[in-house]
C-alpha cells in the first residue's frame, strides 16, 4: 500500500481541531473549528474521491481517541466517509493504549517506523493518515511517506498544532496537482522527493 499523509491545514500551517471547538483542546487550545466557515460541496467532492482509494487508516493516539469517539456515532450507510472509517482495518501508533474499541483496530508499539513499513507491505491501495500531525510529520523525515494531501484554509489561526514544525525535518515536495474551492480552499497534492535542492539568486542572470 502507498501510504498518503492526507491533512486540512490553515495558512500558518496549523492541523489542531479543524472542525469544531470541542474537537481537540489538548494544550488548551481554544481556536478549533476554523476550517468548517470555508466547506462547500467542492470541498466534500474532493475530500470524498481521496477516502474512496483508502483500504486502510492510520492514526496516532490522540487523533485516534478523537475519531472512536465521534464516527461511530456516524453510521450513516450511505455516507461514503463515515463507511470508509468505520469499516476498514485502522492501525493507530501508541505506547500507552492497551486495547481499542473502534473495530477492526491494530495497535501498532515500539518501533513504529518499523511497523508501518510492515503494514505497507500488505496488498491494497492506500494507507491514508489522517489528522496525527505528528506521526504524519514523524513518517515524512523518515521517508515512508509517498504523497502529501493538503487542504489549506484561507485562515491564520494563530497558534496550535502544527503539521511541519519549527526545526522539522527538511524534505522537498514535487507539486502533483492544485485546484482551489469557491470558499477558497486549496487542495494540493505533493510528493516527496527527498531532501530539498538548494541555491543562489543571481539577480543579474535574470535581467
Amino acid at each position: 500500500m502507498k501510504l498518503i499523509l492526507q491533512e486540512f491545514l490553515s495558512l500558518d500551517g496549523v492541523a489542531q481541531g479543524p472542525g469544531s471547538p470541542e474537537e481537540d483542546t489538548s494544550d488548551g487550545f481554544t481556536r478549533g473549528g476554523w476550517l468548517v466557515p470555508h466547506l462547500d460541496d467542492a470541498f466534500i467532492r474532493i475530500v470524498t474521491g481521496w477516502i474512496g482509494d483508502a483500504d486502510a487508516f492510520l492514526f496516532g493516539r490522540r487523533t485516534y481517541v478523537n475519531f472512536a469517539r465521534d464516527w461511530p456515532e456516524m453510521n450513516d450507510p450511505d455516507d461514503p466517509v463515515a463507511r470508509k472509517l468505520n469499516g476498514l482495518p485502522k492501525y493507530v501508533a501508541s505506547r500507552t493504549l492497551t486495547e481499542a474499541g473502534w473495530k477492526p483496530t491494530t495497535i501498532l508499539s515500539g518501533d513504529v517506523p518499523a511497523q508501518v513499513a510492515e503494514v505497507k507491505r500488505q496488498p491494497g491501495r492506500e494507507l491514508q493518515i489522517h489528522g496525527s500531525a505528528r506521526l504524519g510529520a514523524s513518517l515524512l523525515a523518515a521517508g515512508l511517506v509517498d504523497e502529501v494531501r493538503l487542504m489549506i484554509a484561507p485562515v491564520v489561526v494563530g497558534g496550535g498544532r502544527r503539521l511541519f514544525p519549527e526545526r522539522g525535518a527538511p524534505t522537498g515536495l514535487r507539486l502533483l496537482s492544485s485546484e482551489t474551492t469557491p470558499n477558497g480552499v486549496t487542495a494540493q497534492v505533493y510528493e516527496p522527493t527527498g531532501l530539498p535542492r538548494y541555491g543562489t539568486y543571481d539577480a543579474g542572470a535574470s535581467s
